[in-house]
């Protein structure tokens, strides 16, 4: 999956950490099971159940994989400490051409969650804010057209 460095908060990498010990310790036992007893109950041609455990099973063993990868190519980025320009882990409020506020924080694409103020680096506020300092004005380039935001505050 990633051919690159991925970006998480140490709450994000936790949360994918744990999701892993989830899935390896609960969900992959429990799948294990339901196959077992479906196939004891009758032959494995034609069993609905059958055939939705292993589905299930490869689900799983998919976001495994693709968790285990994900973790082994993480990079921690810690809240930023500077204030003096956004970049990855900053704290940003910003304004808008008619005077509304936002405050973002800045994180990798994984953990993204624009509706609890994470956006990622790579979406088009995010790259457009990086670098920026305090008073400096921002051109995001979004696919419903340009706007400017300028950064306010940054902690």
């Amino acid at each position: 999956m990633p051919d690159r460095a991925v970006y998480l908060t140490r709450e994000g990498y936790k949360r994918l950490d744990a999701e892993l010990g989830h899935l390896r310790t609960v969900k992959r036992p429990e799948v294990s099971e339901r196959i077992r007893r479906s196939k004891d109950m009758t032959d494995v041609v034609d069993n609905a159940e059958y055939d939705e455990a292993k589905s299930e099973q490869g689900f799983i063993e998919g976001r495994i994989a693709e968790l285990e990868l994900t973790l082994a190519s993480a990079q921690i980025i810690d809240e930023a400490q500077s204030t003096e320009f956004v970049r990855l882990g900053s704290r940003v409020t910003v304004k808008d051409d008619e005077g509304d506020t936002e405050q973002y924080r800045i994180v990798g694409s994984m953990e993204a969650d624009p509706k609890r103020g994470l956006i990622s680096n790579e979406s088009p506020v995010g790259r457009a804010l990086l670098g920026k300092k305090p008073g400096e004005s921002a051109t995001v380039v979004a696919p419903g057209g340009s706007f400017a935001l300028t950064v306010v505050e940054i902690g």
